[in-house]
């Protein structure tokens, strides 16, 4: 098994307003990738994205754990606007 990098956690995720991961094969010659929405609200919050990542299997090659990113692009604003003087 290959050892990888921790990442943060669901709960984190959701607190910076991001519902969607991108999935991606591990096989760098599939580059096989999807975007789930709204997974991240599935886990539990202690559960690290990196925690789960060896769980899946590409569904094009068949090649075990996959490379999981929040997807920022789709991130909610969880802060308000700060008032210009």
């Amino acid at each position: 098994m290959v050892k990888r990098q921790q990442k943060i956690t669901f709960a984190e995720m959701r607190a910076a307003g991001v519902r969607r991961v991108l999935i991606y094969c591990t096989d760098c010659a599939c580059g096989h990738h999807i975007t789930v929405p709204d997974d991240a609200d599935r886990w539990p919050d202690e559960l690290r994205v990196s925690d789960v990542e060896d769980k899946f299997v590409c569904i094009i090659c068949g090649q075990r754990g996959a490379d999981i990113r929040p997807d920022w692009q789709t991130a909610v604003q969880v802060f308000p606007e700060r008032k210009r003087r």
